[in-house]
């Protein structure tokens, strides 16, 4: 719980932005196909000064906002997605400047690669998320939005890191390539993405915080049943 707190205290610096793009270009990712989107809660960890939310009400909201995005990838494998909802902080009404909280989720993912029939991440990758920063949630979007906003728009940033994250590690390590080669490598392929100049880094290309030293428990996401 003091770690999540703790979390909270770079909200400015790792607000997720630009996940409202769903109709825009795809990130080069290979082959990949969205097989299975199993989204578990078994350690759901309710934040300081938090309005409550259900393990049921989360794992909607996460496996609406995941096949959104990572839906409309149509490489030729199927891959499995596990993802473990850790800890959340739904922000309340504030004082504005002074004690105005912001959302944030934090998550475990895990990926299968379905014709291996293996993990592709042994250990599971954690990512914390902060609330978009608008004009109506500079002061934090407990004053301006219900649960149920926060939520949905805390899943949407959190399928986007996923879909971040997937994409570099295609770049790096080839996930996703026939060939088990880094997309990175590839002629034509600049960072894995067709026709980019270069790749971008920092907060604005990676809207969030990979939170690996949170020191929070570690979920095994519950395995996804076989693929038909």
């Amino acid at each position: 719980m003091i770690r999540l707190i703790a979390l909270l205290g770079v909200s400015l610096l790792a607000a997720c932005a630009g996940s409202n793009d769903l109709d825009g270009e795809l990130p080069y990712m290979g082959n990949f196909r969205l097989g299975h989107n199993v989204v578990v809660a078994p350690n759901l960890t309710r934040g300081p000064a938090s309005r409550a939310a259900s393990k049921e009400e989360w794992i909607e909201a996460m496996t609406q906002a995941i096949t959104d995005r990572l839906g409309r990838h149509e490489g030729t494998k199927l891959y499995h997605l596990g993802v473990s909802v850790e800890g959340y902080v739904l922000a309340v009404p504030g004082v504005p400047l002074v004690a105005s909280p912001k959302s944030a989720l934090i998550i475990n993912v895990t990926v299968w690669d379905d014709a291996a029939g293996r993990k592709l991440n042994e250990k599971p990758h954690l990512i914390t998320v902060m609330e978009s920063i608008s004009g109506p949630t500079i002061f934090g979007s407990g004053l301006t939005q219900s649960k149920e906003v926060q939520m949905a728009n805390l899943s949407r940033n959190a399928a986007k890191l996923i879909e971040n994250w997937l994409n570099r590690q295609n770049d790096e390590l080839g996930w996703f390539e026939d060939d088990g080669r880094p997309a990175k490598e590839k002629v034509g392929l600049i960072s894995g993405r067709p026709g980019a100049a270069a790749e971008t880094t920092g907060p604005a290309a990676d809207a969030g915080v990979t939170a690996a030293a949170a020191g929070l428990p570690e979920a095994t996401p519950a395995a996804p049943p076989p693929a038909e």
